[in-house]
């Protein structure tokens, strides 16, 4: 049987005025980026500002300085930034607006890496100098690292599920470069058949002419597997807000309210995956709490 979905007070574009300010995550971006492209298409006349900076700093202008109406976030906000939230009379709200394929990929004219162990990844971000050391029938080439920063929800993420939270091996890595921006990584990758990085999956799609997506006991990452969750790196994607910044600002009701009415016809285009009925359900059902209706 098909699950209910909650429906949401009918949004018109048309009606709506005001700015928003929003950041965070990198892998949030192009997906916010579209749905703020549709409102727009559909008559909003405000501004929506979205600044790319990584899920932790977008926290940090949600939570401390109080700057943004929504963050994005490619991991759930954090024990400590809720209490910075609570410090400034925010609650944040979350919103789970879909679900990634965090991708390992190297370039296209790398024809030795297919797919590779949990063990192996983490040793191809840690203390492996060069390809031999991972595998021996590999190249003896060193390995060159393009990851993203430590702002970043996609580091925290990977560095979560590879190396159960400690970032000092991923950190303490030779041949490293760290990059808030995902296209720096992608050019980077692309530059030699020795790299290797990782990035939400839409990135990857955007440049799947020049990479390869590398599959991770055998799982590679897809549609399918992101949504049944056999592919280990498969996260949700958030934006989170609060019911003071959204009742005081009726443009980020209404912007949400939007956003997750129409994520679901928008997602697959811009390269990530639905999040499941369940959690869309109860992403509008908080939104439904927070807008006292």
């Amino acid at each position: 049987m098909e699950m209910m979905m909650v429906e949401l007070p009918a949004v018109d574009p048309l009606d709506v005025t005001g700015d928003i300010v929003s950041a965070g995550s990198s892998t949030v971006f192009p997906l916010a980026e579209r749905m703020a492209e549709v409102f727009r298409d559909g008559g909003y006349s405000g501004e929506i500002a979205i600044d790319e900076i990584g899920s932790g700093a977008g926290f940090e202008r949600f939570c401390v300085a109080g700057e943004t109406d929504i963050s994005n976030a490619s991991r759930a906000i954090k024990d400590s930034e809720i209490e910075s939230c609570e410090s400034i009379g925010r609650t944040p709200i979350e919103f789970r607006v879909g679900t990634d394929a965090l991708t390992v990929a190297v370039s296209q004219e790398n024809d030795f890496v297919e797919d590779v162990t949990a063990e192996e990844l983490a040793l191809i971000f840690s203390t492996a100098e060069t390809w031999a050391d991972v595998r021996a029938e590999w190249p003896a080439e060193p390995i060159q690292r393009f990851i993203p920063g430590t702002d970043s929800g996609t580091f925290d993420f990977f560095v979560e599920e590879i190396f159960d939270e400690d970032e000092g091996p991923i950190l303490a890595a030779s041949n490293t470069q760290l990059s808030e921006n995902d296209n720096v990584l992608v050019q980077g990758i692309q530059g030699s058949p020795y790299a290797v990085g990782f990035f939400g999956f839409a990135y990857y799609i955007e440049n799947e002419d020049t990479l390869t997506a590398v599959s991770i006991g055998g799982v590679a990452p897809t549609a399918e597997t992101a949504e049944d969750g056999s592919y280990p790196l498969a996260r949700p994607l958030f934006i989170y807000s609060d019911a003071s910044i959204m009742a005081e600002k009726p443009q980020v009701a209404a912007f949400i309210n939007y956003f997750l009415t129409n994520v679901n016809d928008e997602i697959v285009e811009v390269g990530y995956f639905p999040a499941s009925d369940t959690a869309l359900n109860a992403a509008r059902e908080a939104w439904l709490a927070a807008a006292g209706e």
